[in-house]
This record gives C-alpha cells, structure tokens and sequence, in this order.
C-alpha cells in the first residue's frame, strides 16, 4: 500500500539528510581558483542526488517534497561557505527553523538538561511558533514564506532566498511564477533593504523542446529579476534532466516493490561506520534503493552565465559579509580569504 502524504515527505527527510551527511564535500571549502578569479564551485553531484529523492518516493509537487530537495542542496551550500549550521535554514537536523538564541543555549547548557531540551525540540510541537519546519518573514505588506533563510534576533534577516520549479504546462505556469516572484521580491526587500535576496528557479529540460520560446521568455525574465535595485541581488537557474518514464502495467510504488522483492538493490558504497541521520532499517533500504536508481543529469549549458549557480552563491555570501562586521561569520570570512591568498600568492610566484 502506498504510503500517505506526510509519511513519504518525512522518509524524504531522512533520505535528504543522508544523502548530505554522505556528500564528499561537505566539508570542503567552495571556494575555488579558475582562470585567475576566485569563484564559488556547487557540489552539483550532491545536487543529483538531492534530485533522485522524490523521483525514487513518486512525490508530486503538491507533496512539497520535489522543491524541498533545492531548498536542503542551497542550504548545504551556505554551510560549505563556512555559515553556521544551526544559522542556516533548513537546519540538517529537526526542527528544521531554531532561532539563534535556543541554539546558543542548547551550547552552553549542561549535557542532561541540553538532551531534554532536545528531545522537546524534536517533538514536531512548535511551542507558539518558537520552532517550526518552515520560516515566515514580514515583509513590507504580508507574511512570505521563504524557503531559505538566515536571520538572529540581534541582526534581523541576513539573507532570504526562495525557490521555485517548474516541470510542465510551461505556458500557463510561467506568467503566474514569475509575477510571484517580482511581488515577492519587492515586499521583501521593502523591509529588509540590507539583507541578501536570492531566487532559484528549475526548469526542466523539456522547457527548451516543448516550448522553446516559453524557455527563452523566462531566461529572460530571470535575468532581468537579477538586475533591479528593488529585487534580487542574484538569481538561479537550474535545468534538471529527468529520466522518461518507461511504460508499464500500473503506478510504480516504491514501497511496496521494496516489501515485495521486487526492486533489484545493489550497495553502491562501502558500508557506514558512524550512525547516520534517519529512521532505521527502513530509511538504510530506501537509501540503497535511491543510490540505485536512474541518474538525474543537470544541462548546465542551458544556463547563462548570469544565472549560473556559481555566480549565485558567490554574490550571495560575499553580500552577507559586505554588510556585516567583521566579527560575525568568521568561518566563512575564512575560507573565502584563504581562496583569495592563495591566489595572490600564486601571483607573486609567477
């Protein structure tokens, strides 16, 4: 039997959070030196996989789990820039939305009363809103919704990004996301003028041949939301490459061709030697079924530069350090000025 809605978003999650915890770059710096620049290099492997996670579950986009996979891949890659964890939204761990403050407590309490703390946190009660699994920020008219967030009491929003997607009916959907995406933008940056805006946006590759000139209009659109004073500081595109379904008798239903036998498993990497995040025995299999499963590809030479992912991230982290003291975000001033000297020293020996 399939299972419901909410449990196919929380084995989501755990498949989420393993393929992050599994990711080789996850603690590796971003930052790269290419052709004399220092520029911000995406783990788009971690990306794929990301991708795979509602592909494998047969999640539709009213489950929310297809856009939470760009939602956990940005988030992970504010984390390799050298943010906090805890700082960055969707946290790696539940509840997905602490504010500052109880993370900093949970860090100076006793270990027995920081486990009970815990332990409450995880509960799935958000306690009148202190904790949730998704941030609501006012912006100068209405709540948003923004799907990844940094933010403390002290600082307000320091960055705010939304992500969209789009997988068919490219001609009626167009109009209605992209005008979202210019009222979103200026309600937000309304109120919060010093934070870094960003926008992500997937098309699939299918856009380019179905509807071409669809494609070609919302390019342009993107690229336009990224250069007014009143709306993005940077934006996104990114073009999935999804697998056609082969024909078949019936609905494929992961779970049940799992319990059945069915779905031929092979482990594609060594066995764990720590504890991973998940749900057991069940989240192991859906794992080894998803390392399994048909690659999800990403045409990169669909985007332009200008919406390129690395031109994204840069823009957006060195925003966040430009407008904050020098005393804030230290790990991640870091490792962009460790990239900076080892380009200038590389000069120098020239």
């Amino acid at each position: 039997m399939a299972k419901s809605k909410s449990s196919v978003k929380s084995d989501g999650w755990a498949l989420f959070d393993r393929v992050v915890t599994n990711a080789q770059l996850r603690t590796v710096s971003p930052w790269r030196i290419v052709a004399g620049n220092v520029v911000f290099a995406p783990d788009y492997d971690t990306l794929r996989m990301l991708l795979r996670v509602p592909h494998l579950l047969g999640s539709t986009s009213t489950s929310g789990l297809p856009a939470l996979a760009l939602d956990v891949w940005t988030a992970y890659e504010l984390r390799r820039a050298g943010f906090l964890p805890d700082a960055v939204w969707p946290r790696e761990d539940v509840p997905r939305i602490l504010p500052g403050p109880i993370a900093g407590l949970l860090e100076n309490m006793g270990r027995a009363d920081a486990d009970r703390l815990r332990e409450l946190l995880s509960s799935g009660k958000t306690f009148g809103g202190t904790v949730s699994a998704s941030a609501k920020v006012l912006g100068k008219n209405y709540m948003k919704q923004v799907d990844v967030v940094m933010s403390d009491w002290d600082t307000g929003p320091e960055l705010l990004i939304s992500t969209k997607r789009m997988d068919d009916s490219f001609g009626n959907n167009a109009p209605n996301r992209i005008e979202e995406s210019y009222g979103d933008a200026k309600n937000l940056r309304s109120r919060h003028p010093r934070a870094a805006l960003g926008f992500v946006f997937s098309l699939r590759s299918n856009a380019f041949e179905q509807a071409p000139r669809v494609a070609a209009w919302i390019l342009d659109l993107l690229a336009k939301l990224g250069r007014e004073d009143d709306a993005y500081d940077a934006v996104a595109l990114i073009v999935p490459m999804y697998p056609q379904p082969e024909a078949s008798p019936g609905p494929v239903d992961i779970y049940t061709d799992l319990e059945a036998g069915l779905v031929e498993i092979e482990l594609l990497s060594p066995p764990e030697t720590e504890p991973l995040p998940g749900t057991g025995e069940s989240t192991d299999r859906l794992f080894r079924a998803l390392q399994a499963s048909p690659a999800i590809e990403l045409d990169l030479s669909r985007v332009p530069a200008e919406l390129s992912a690395e031109r994204f991230f840069e823009h957006m982290v060195r925003h966040v350090l430009d407008n904050s003291p020098i005393t804030r975000h230290e790990a991640a001033r870091h490792r962009l000025q460790s990239a900076t000297d080892a380009l200038e020293q590389g000069l120098r020996d020239r």
